[in-house]
């Protein structure tokens, strides 16, 4: 199961955010997601709005998707835009 997160930004932008290679069930998608691993420990994160804006690619840290606040998930969208 791909677990994704809803934030909406400043601009009352709704973006659904995933982990990137989060949806695919494989050693393949395990060892992509491993290599995609900064040093630092961030992973990429896909986020796409509503209303078909460009998406955007963040790297956040690998708690990201429990340990973000919305605010700073909107912040770092922003940011990467």
């Amino acid at each position: 199961m791909m677990n994704q997160r809803e934030v909406t930004d400043q601009h009352n932008t709704t973006w659904t955010c995933v982990q990137a290679y989060a949806g695919v069930d494989s050693s393949v998608a395990a060892e992509a997601t491993k290599l995609s691993e900064t040093d630092a420990g961030g992973v990429p994160v896909v986020c796409t709005p509503s209303g078909g804006a460009q998406t955007v690619r963040l790297e956040l840290g690998k708690d990201w998707f429990d340990n973000l606040s919305d605010e700073e998930l909107a912040t770092a969208i922003t940011a990467a835009q």
